[in-house]
C-alpha cells in the first residue's frame, strides 16, 4: 500500500496508530473494505467512520500529521508525504457499522473493517447518490458486483433496482 500510494512515510500506519493511541472506535468502509473480502483492487482512498463523539479530538490530533479539510458529509485528511486520500464519513447512517466490525488484514495492514453486509450497504448508498461523480458511481457498482460474485447470498440484500442486474 505504501508503494502504491507513493508514500514517503507510512501515513496509513500513522493514522491507525493515532486511532489506537486515542482509543477511538472506527471501521473501514468503501473500496479498501471491499478489498478485505474479495481480490484487492488498487485504491488510493481510505474511507472510514469513527465514533461521532471522537471525531473532533481525532481531528485536533491529526492536524499534526495531516491537512484537514471539512465538507458537508465528510472530512478529508491528506499529507504531502503520500498520495493516500483519507476520508472520514460523518453520515450518521454509518455509525452502527462500528459495533459489527472485525479486525482484518487489508493490503498488509490490520484494521477494523465493516462486515461484508455493511460494506455492501455503504456501496449501495454511495452508488445511489446522484451527486457523486459518474466515475465514482461506476466504481461503486463494480464493487457491488464483486461482492455479490464472491458472496451470492448478499444478492437478497439488494434493493429492487439492483435485483434485475446480472450477477
Amino acid at each position: 500500500m505504501r508503494s502504491v500510494s507513493n508514500s514517503q512515510e507510512d501515513v496509513l500506519q500513522q493514522l491507525l496508530d493515532l486511532l489506537d493511541e486515542m482509543k477511538i472506535d472506527y471501521c473501514v468502509i468503501g473500496g479498501l473494505a471491499v478489498n478485505a473480502y474479495v481480490e484487492p483492487v488498487v485504491s488510493l482512498d481510505l474511507d472510514l467512520v469513527v465514533a461521532a463523539e471522537a471525531t473532533e479530538p481525532l481531528l485536533k490530533a491529526a492536524e499534526k500529521i495531516f491537512k484537514v479539510e471539512r465538507f458537508l458529509h465528510s472530512v478529508n485528511l491528506t499529507s504531502t508525504r503520500s498520495d493516500l486520500r483519507i476520508q472520514l464519513q460523518n453520515d450518521p447512517r454509518y455509525q452502527p457499522f462500528m459495533c459489527r466490525c472485525s479486525t482484518r488484514d487489508v493490503m498488509g495492514y490490520r484494521m477494523k473493517v465493516a462486515t461484508v453486509e455493511d460494506v455492501l450497504q455503504g456501496k449501495i448508498w454511495a452508488y445511489s447518490d446522484d451527486q457523486r461523480r459518474k466515475s465514482k458511481r461506476q466504481k461503486d457498482l463494480a464493487d457491488i458486483f464483486r461482492l455479490i460474485e464472491a458472496y451470492p447470498r448478499l444478492e437478497e440484500l439488494l434493493p429492487g433496482p439492483f435485483r434485475n442486474a446480472q450477477f
